[in-house]
């Protein structure tokens, strides 16, 4: 089906954070699957792991116990919530489906079926699933797919004022990510996150954080909501979770858990042996000692990088944003980076994103932006 805007090139093999397409030309992946090659490619421990358990078993169903999953729920709890529980699906739009539901839920069984609204913000993608769609408020992704789901309001993001306007007495959660990713690379205003986390107490409604594209290191910690000062009730997880490898999360507090009994909700594949054996290698890389901070560092290292060759980047970490003067066709950059050897993405309104392999080093860096810097150059990137 013609649903993607492909590009002319078919990937043979990948090395850390190069690609080689078919005739043995070498790319430098800033976009790593869209923040999803964690470790990049062909990482040896992650390689021989999957190799390994392939061999052994890929896939029993979730009526049996199935040991790397609870040891993966063990890690990831132990370095979020300390007293929660986490739910394993394949993908970041069914782990927002997943939060949705289990917001519901939760207020459903303590005997307030009115409580059932979920408020997002403009700007946020959720993803393309009739629940994470409807969340998603930006319209052009809702065309053609209309009526959609009852019970999403939408407030404007980092608008105090718009977002009391759209509290009722019937929300039960408020959905967001503190740094929009398919927006445009966007972070939330520190002041508007504390009066999301004051109302939030103050009338008894749940926060809901997607960290599908933020979390796993993405941002210089394991989460980005451990940058701010607050605890969400209900995590959203997946794309570099394992690597490469589909997998989804939900990461919810114990109480809110309860709320998911058996029979209440599912998934066939999630949290399959061979996506378990992965995200354990990933986590453990990732919470090594010092990857993170220098996943950080990395970060500051790289925007620098982009602001002497003239751009305002922004975002934490290894996830940046680069919106390009008017006059610049950000389609057109990445086009021609492409042909000069170079991955770059798109986000938002003309915005550059970069969210490399967190295994990139300084000296990769600068290859990627001396590229860049040429591409930046050339006559034919103008509108």
């Amino acid at each position: 089906m013609e649903n993607y805007s492909r590009f002319n090139i078919s990937f043979e093999r990948g090395e850390g954070v190069f690609l080689y397409d078919e005739s043995g030309k070498k790319y430098i992946d800033m976009l790593a699957g869209i923040a999803v090659n964690t470790l990049g490619y062909a990482h040896p421990e992650l390689s021989e792991v999957i190799c390994n358990q392939a061999k052994k078993l890929i896939h029993v169903s979730n009526l049996f116990r199935i040991k790397p999953q609870e040891e993966v729920a063990e890690i990831l709890v132990k370095n979020t919530f300390n007293d929660g529980k986490v739910f394993f699906c394949n993908s970041g739009a069914e782990s927002n489906e997943t939060a949705i539901k289990l917001a519901r839920k939760y207020f459903y069984d303590r005997g307030y079926p009115q409580k059932y609204e979920i408020l997002t913000f403009t700007g946020g993608f959720h993803g393309r699933t009739l629940g994470s769609l409807t969340a998603t408020a930006q319209p052009k992704y809702h065309e053609g797919f209309k009526p959609l789901l009852q019970g999403i309001r939408y407030a404007e993001f980092n608008n105090v004022e718009s977002l009391l306007e759209n509290i009722t007495e019937n929300t039960a959660a408020i959905m967001f990510e503190l740094i929009q990713g398919e927006g445009g690379v966007n972070p939330i205003d520190k002041n508007f996150l504390k009066k999301i986390v004051e109302i939030s107490k103050e009338k008894d409604i749940l926060i809901i954080v997607d960290e599908v594209q933020t979390g796993v290191g993405r941002t210089g910690k394991l989460y980005a909501y451990q940058h701010f000062n607050f605890v969400p009730d209900i995590i959203t997880s997946a794309k570099g979770l394992a690597g490469g490898v589909p997998v989804g999360a939900v990461i919810a507090r114990s109480e809110i858990a309860k709320a998911f009994t058996p029979g209440s909700h599912g998934s066939t594949f999630g949290g399959n042996y061979l996506a378990m054996v992965a995200a354990k290698v990933v986590l453990k890389n990732v919470l090594k000692e010092g990857f993170l901070k220098e996943v950080e560092e990395k970060g500051k290292y790289l925007q620098d990088k982009l602001k002497k060759i003239g751009l305002n980047p922004r975002g934490i970490g290894l996830m940046i944003g680069c919106p390009l003067p008017d006059n610049i066709d950000a389609k057109k950059v990445v086009e021609r980076c492409l042909d000069n050897g170079l991955i770059l993405g798109m986000a938002g309104k003309n915005t550059l994103r970069f969210v490399p392999p967190l295994i990139i080093n300084y000296n990769e860096i600068d290859e990627a932006i001396n590229i860049l810097e040429n591409v930046l150059k050339m006559e034919d990137i103008h509108k």
